[in-house]
């Protein structure tokens, strides 16, 4: 950790001489001078790792010699030592960037504290983190062997991402590939729960039995609008809970977080099936078999969201909701600037709902763009671009503007995403579907052991192209090609972000309602 070179300037850099003689004895490379001019030409010509600078110096004082140094060495943290302790003093000094101060007399441990913060800080916390990691290993492995209901799995699957996010900084590439078989061997583990509860949860709700696409508005989004008169719901496609987590920062200034949870998508965790199941209140087979004219099956040529908003108000007619409601679906850029110019409408509803497809159109750009599948090589860099996106967003200046005018806000997702990199060969015929985390289709030909096989698709309550249609579901990083032309088709989607099979990214999808905090 030691070897850090150091700068120390101070007029009396006599009398400082045991401080510096106890920070060679822990390592340090210290050199020293007595004025700010030396100073400066010293650090022209020495990249230092940090300089300690004294505030009151005769010629030219340490705030006079400060922004010279920043100038030379604009990343190159800098104390300020001062003996005084005036408001005025501090401010300029740290509106000038200083990283710390320390008052006089310096005391030695003081400044050595000082030091760790600002040049070993992100070892000391890849240090800690780590070891916190380790100690934590043990017992998450132990919640696999004894997770019983949904629930249980989202406590899970929340542990695993907030280690993921503790460690996104972290050097220790060891650490991290220990968490990635972690959570590797628990989506295996959560994928056999779902093969065998699934069914039940369908057909057999009991007390376990979790919230659900078609369970979502009536138990958890309704509820929220009839207590909150402006209330809107904010559909983001493709949302996972880790990205959540990397822009609920943004939102602090905006508002409060009154519910953070997870509820269930429904298999496939596709937009056309659980995107449809939310806002219809049914499943996709209750769908096709009331309004067959606004269902398509997957082999049938049409858009397949075409009717959210006619599915939306009859759910609301059903359930006896008379909100003053406005729909709207944003799925290009210029969509979101068009919302803002129009929002008088939102404040006006009681309920309103906005799907936002961003997130899912660069899902895909992903895949066909070799610029962004460099940019977002892994699961920290696609957090990493999502933030960005949202910090300069239409959408983040949207929800800036609800707050104000204090409306509630419900965010959610219809699924998740997983990046997939072991593939699965699955034979079928021209009907059957290209989704490359499920098929559906006749005659399809698989290996029953590597997948989750619905073969009455009616048991799922889900629609069938045929009578004799089955559904295969791709488990944890899995995906499916066919044996044509197999090794190019691997190289073009391996390590890409894909939905519509069990995983806990896919099937776990984020709950938050967001009271404003005006």
């Amino acid at each position: 950790m030691n070897g850090a070179k150091i700068l120390w300037v101070d007029d009396e850099i006599e009398l400082l001489k045991p401080h510096i003689l106890f920070l060679r004895g822990k390592g340090y490379d210290v050199e020293s001078c007595n004025n700010g001019y030396d100073a400066i030409e010293m650090a022209k010509s020495t990249p230092y790792d940090l300089i300690i600078l004294d505030e009151m110096m005769p010629g030219m004082t340490g705030l006079e010699t400060l922004p010279h140094i920043k100038e030379i060495r604009p990343t190159t943290p800098v104390i300020m030592v001062t003996k005084s302790e005036e408001e005025n003093i501090m401010d300029k000094a740290i509106g000038s960037k200083i990283a710390d101060y320390i008052i006089k007399p310096v005391n030695p441990n003081q400044v050595l504290l000082s030091i760790k913060k600002n040049v070993h800080s992100q070892q000391l916390v890849t240090e800690q983190t780590t070891a916190d990691y380790r100690a934590e290993f043990g017992r998450i492995s132990s919640l696999l062997s004894e997770a019983r209901t949904f629930a249980d799995w989202c406590s899970i699957y929340r542990k695993l991402v907030n280690w993921e996010i503790e460690l996104t900084d972290s050097t220790d590439e060891g650490i991290k590939e220990i968490l990635y078989y972690q959570k590797n061997e628990a989506n295996n583990e959560y994928a056999k729960f779902v093969r065998k509860k699934y069914l039940d949860w369908i057909n057999r709700k009991d007390t376990d039995t979790p919230v659900m696409s078609h369970t979502l508005m009536r138990t958890n989004i309704f509820p929220v609008a009839d207590t909150h008169p402006k209330t809107t719901l904010l559909l983001i496609d493709n949302f996972r809970y880790d990205q959540w987590r990397s822009i609920s920062s943004l939102l602090r200034g905006w508002y409060d977080v009154d519910k953070e949870d997870f509820y269930c998508a429904i298999l496939p965790t596709a937009t056309q099936y659980a995107r449809n199941a939310i806002f219809a209140g049914l499943m996709p087979l209750a769908i096709d078999k009331l309004m067959p004219n606004q269902w398509l099956n997957d082999n049938e040529e049409g858009g397949k969201n075409q009717y959210e908003e006619d599915f939306l108000r009859r759910q609301l007619q059903s359930n006896g909701k008379n909100y003053k409601t406005t729909f709207d679906k944003l799925v290009r850029p210029e969509a979101g600037r068009k919302l803002i110019d129009n929002i008088q409408k939102i404040y006006d509803a009681d309920f309103s709902v906005i799907v936002y497809n961003f997130l899912d159109i660069l899902s895909h750009a992903r895949t066909e763009t070799e610029i962004i599948r460099e940019l977002t090589e892994d699961e920290a860099a696609f957090r990493s671009l999502t933030r960005s996106w949202f910090e300069h967003s239409d959408l983040f200046t949207l929800l800036k503007l609800l707050s104000e005018h204090g409306h509630t806000v419900i965010i959610t997702s219809d699924h998740g995403t997983i990046r997939v990199d072991n593939p699965i060969k699955v034979v079928g015929d021209r009907e059957t579907s290209p989704n490359l985390r499920y098929k559906t289709g006749r005659n399809l030909n698989y290996n029953a052991k590597e997948m989750f096989v619905i073969s009455k698709p009616e048991e799922a309550q889900l629609p069938q192209s045929n009578i004799t249609s089955t559904y295969v579901f791709a488990y944890n990083r899995d995906f499916f090609v066919y044996p044509n032309n197999s090794n190019q088709f691997v190289r073009y989607y391996r390590n890409t972000f894909q939905h519509g099979g069990i995983s806990m990214e896919e099937m776990m999808v984020p709950y938050i309602v967001l009271h404003p905090k005006n």
